[in-house]
């Protein structure tokens, strides 16, 4: 059964989206999380049950994170989401660690796609379904400047400065 919630952030109200399983991160395998006004995001309802229950080991970690008392997610995120060359990318985003930045190209050579497959790359981590948790805010322009965001520039920029990875 697909599952949803809403968490209240220094971002705004997120949404989550899973599907119940059993395992050992509060019985829901994460499909999505979305800010307020993301593009292409999850919607509530449709088909969906409200269980805030269902999420209180995400809920919890994600208030941790906006504290500043948490650098890495342990989350379980359902199987099957994206093509294969998204998968790619979004694990590549996944190994930057907390409070660094890489560039678009970086990402781009490191899934063998260097030269003009940086705007696939691009395009694939804008189809990230898992904001935050998955961290393409983490993934900049190469001359430092923040590039498109899903969720919005100004949530990007809040997310670095939180994460202390904002270089004046």
């Amino acid at each position: 059964m697909t599952v949803y919630a809403t968490v209240d952030s220094p971002l705004g109200e997120l949404l989550l989206v899973g599907e119940e399983s059993a395992t050992a991160f509060g019985g829901t395998a994460l499909l999505s999380l979305s800010l307020p006004g993301q593009k292409g995001a999850a919607r509530a309802g449709e088909g969906r049950r409200l269980a805030p229950e269902a999420f209180g080991e995400i809920a919890a970690q994600l208030r941790a994170y906006f504290a500043g008392e948490l650098r890495s997610f342990s989350i379980e995120f359902a199987q099957g989401a994206g093509t294969d060359f998204q998968r790619r990318v979004w694990r590549a985003v996944e190994e930057i660690p907390y409070g660094r930045t890489v560039s678009y190209g970086r990402i781009a050579e490191r899934v063998g796609a260097a030269g003009a497959g940086v705007r696939a790359v691009g395009t694939a981590i804008g189809r990230n379904p898992l904001l935050i948790v998955r961290p393409c805010h983490r993934v900049i322009g190469a001359d430092g400047a923040l590039r498109g965001y899903a969720g919005g520039l100004p949530s990007k920029e809040r997310l670095l400065g939180l994460e202390g990875a904002l270089v004046p």
